[in-house]
């Protein structure tokens, strides 16, 4: 998968993830950011756990879920490594 279509990809994702986990988006490099996070992560547990070796393969429904699954996953994580008294990216 070339550049443009993780940034496309990772674009979309971030923005979907950022409408359920916040309410909101990251903003285009913040969610260009999760969502690829989230592909590299959702491929690698589709890989893992449905033995799909290429989940995240082109600008298509199938990559752009398994992108947006990752960045949930992603930002879930990250919400419980951060402080509570801090605003932060993953904070509404």
């Amino acid at each position: 998968m070339g550049i443009l279509s993780w940034i496309v990809v990772g674009a979309i994702a971030g923005w979907l993830s950022g409408l359920v986990m916040k309410g909101g988006g990251f903003g285009l490099l913040g969610n260009i950011f999760v969502g690829v996070i989230g592909g590299v992560i959702g491929g690698w547990l589709a890989g893992l756990l449905f033995k799909m070796p290429n989940a995240v393969n082109g600008i298509n429904l199938e990559s752009i879920v398994v992108a947006f699954l990752g960045a949930v996953l992603f930002i879930l994580v990250a919400r419980m490594f951060q402080g509570r008294g801090r605003r932060s990216l993953f904070h509404s």
